[in-house]
């Protein structure tokens, strides 16, 4: 993978406490988007989010890959 943004894309969190949000992650090495995401929140916390259905591709030097996938909240976990 040679620039950030064929390792890299958006994670838009579409419902939960982080419900509008995205933030920026990066692909597995098989290159597929990760299937889920675990987000640190306050101290001991942190919220889970599971891989949804919804993917945009908007590049044009990497079209195999999407630019950004939708993420559904599953629980918080506390530690």
């Amino acid at each position: 993978m040679g620039t950030a943004s064929a390792a890299t894309y958006t994670a838009k969190l579409t419902d939960g406490p982080l419900e509008g949000k995205t933030i920026t992650t990066e692909f597995l090495d098989s290159g597929d988007p990760r299937p889920r995401l675990e987000i640190p929140a306050t101290a001991g916390k942190s919220y889970v989010y599971t891989r949804g259905s919804g993917l945009e591709f908007d590049s044009s030097d990497h079209p195999e890959r999407p630019s950004a996938v939708d993420y559904r909240y599953l629980e918080a976990v506390f530690e």
